[in-house]
Order: C-alpha cells, then structure tokens, then sequence
C-alpha cells in the first residue's frame, strides 16, 4: 500500500478563465512542475480520472443549476451567470473530471490502497452552493466527496477544514443544518465572500456543526495555529470524525496577490501535522486534502509540496 494517492494531471489545465485571470494554468503547472522534479508522482498511488455522474453532483447541487452551467457553456458564455466564475468551452469537463476524480481517491483510501490523498484539481470548488456557482468555482468537490463516503462506505460523521484565505461560504451552506458534517474554516475577513462570522454556527439538527475563526489582516501561524492545535483538536475529540477532508487554498500564504495572511510553508506543514494526528487518532489516517485557491505561483507550487510530503510521511 502506498500512504498517499495523488491526482496529478495535465486535463486540469484545459480550464482556462482567460489572460490576466488569477485562476490560471499557469498555477497547475508550476504545481507539475515542482512535483514531478521531486519524483512525486512516483512515490504516491496514482488516483484515476473519471468524471462525476450527474446523480454524484446533484447529490449536492440543484438540478437546475447544473443546467445552468450546461446551458452557459454550451451558449459560449466566458462567465458563469450565477457569479464570478469564468469559463471556457471545456470547464464542465474538466470541472466534471475535478468532482469525479477525487471521488475516486475516496475509493482508494476507503479499499484500503491508500492511507491518504491529494487531489490537486482546477477550477477551485468551496465557494459553489446548492445553486449557485461564484468565486471561481462551478462544483463544490468537498461537498460531493463528503456525501459521497457517507452514500457509498456507510461514512456517518465526516470533519471539512477550509484552511483558504477566503471563507468557503458554499461549503458551509451545503451542510449548515447537517448534523453528520462537521465544517471547521480560518480566514480572513473582513474579505471575500463577506460571509464566516463567529456566530454562524450552523442550524437546527446542525447547530454547532459549525466552527468559524475570521481573522483579520496580517494573521499568521500565532493566531491560526491555535484554532486548529487547540480548538479544532478538542472539539474533534467529541466529534469523532470517520473521515477528514480539507479544502487546501494556499492563499493564505504568505505574499499572495489574493490575501494578507502571512502563513509560511513550514506553517502549512505545521496545520498538516495537526490534521494527520487527528486523522490518525479518529479514523486510522483517513485524509483526503485538495486543491482551492493559491495565487502567487512560486508559492503555491512551494507550499503544495510541503504539503504532499507530510501527507506521504504520515
């Protein structure tokens, strides 16, 4: 068995948003770069592409969104008309190969071939909801893989931290009166999306499924580490996850065009650690991290391999 799976591959840049756009291929490809130089992809379990069924998406979007999408790519339109999220004539495939291929890692860590996985994927996904693409996303793939594990492996209780520099608005809304789905995220705010205030702590059967540290400008490693070191470390000790997935942005590293965190690559190591002893503690290393935001390229091809090689050591 190989600890890590890894999904790797050139399809993911076919989504193009265009010159100038922060979302760009060239944010993939300085991540291929890195990762293929260091041997990465040899040292991991390779995840398979296959793109996500419709009754797989509409397990958390709306039928009528995904005609949306269908309807605003096959018009030719550049952007989403939900929200700020460019397209090109490919995005709903590639996008589609996103949700479904990290499906597939699900598969792998739950069979038993993997302890883990990174998915690094594009478009981003935690800012879609239900019914409503925005913020450079179309699918919301955390979501999808959550209800996913819980649908086909019997998963009941499934923990998502969103470590991006922008609150994961979509996610949260998904699952805010889910009671079977912890969502924990540190970003910063006052920033996009305007949402993840302290006291949206989920609803009805949910409340307190959700766990909310905005941070201002300027925070680092001092004021996120705790929350998850000591905060989210208690709290899971109640939950008892069977499986911990985490929205990976890189946004909040240090000198991204997108954000004003100051997190360096050895901090996000530090938050992989943190994860990882969870993971090891509650669901026998069960983790599952992909790809959001990140958009100062160097950087965020830095981080990411820091990153993938905690995962492969735990």
């Amino acid at each position: 068995m190989s600890n890590t799976a890894l999904l790797l591959d050139s399809v993911f840049e076919r989504h193009d948003p265009g010159p100038g756009h922060p979302e760009s291929v060239a944010r993939y490809k300085a991540i291929s770069k890195v990762l293929k130089e260091g041997d990465y992809p040899q040292k991991c379990k390779t995840v398979k592409l296959r793109k996500a069924t419709d009754s797989e998406i509409l397990g958390c979007h709306t039928a009528k969104y995904l005609d949306t999408v269908r309807s605003d790519i096959s018009e030719g339109k550049d952007e989403l008309s939900t929200g700020d999220t460019s397209l090109c004539k490919e995005s709903l495939e590639v996008a589609s190969l996103a949700t479904g291929s990290i499906l597939e890692s699900i598969d792998l860590v739950f069979k038993g071939h993997s302890k883990n996985a990174f998915c690094a994927v594009r478009p981003p996904g935690h800012h879609a909801s239900a019914d409503r693409g925005m913020g450079f996303c179309i699918f919301n793939h955390i979501a999808v893989a959550a209800r996913y594990a819980q649908s086909k492996f019997g998963v009941d209780r499934v923990a998502i931290i969103d470590w991006d520099v922008h609150h994961g608005n979509g996610t949260q809304d998904i699952f805010y009166k889910d009671q079977s789905v912890f969502f924990f995220s540190t970003h910063q705010s006052p920033w996009y999306p305007g949402t993840g205030a302290i006291n949206e702590r989920g609803d009805g059967k949910g409340e307190g499924m959700t766990m909310n540290r905005p941070l201002p400008s300027g925070s680092g490693f001092k004021e996120i580490g705790p929350c998850f070191r000591e905060e989210f470390t208690e709290t899971m000790k109640k939950f008892k996850p069977d499986l911990i997935l985490v929205s990976a942005g890189f946004d909040s590293r240090v000198g991204d065009p997108l954000g004003h965190f100051t997190l360096t690559d050895a901090q996000f190591i530090e938050l992989t650690k943190i994860l990882l002893d969870i993971a090891h503690e509650h669901c026998e290393g069960r983790l599952i991290s992909m790809l959001e935001g990140g958009y100062n390229v160097d950087g965020l091809a830095s981080a990411v391999k820091g990153h993938l090689a905690q995962l492969i050591k735990a």
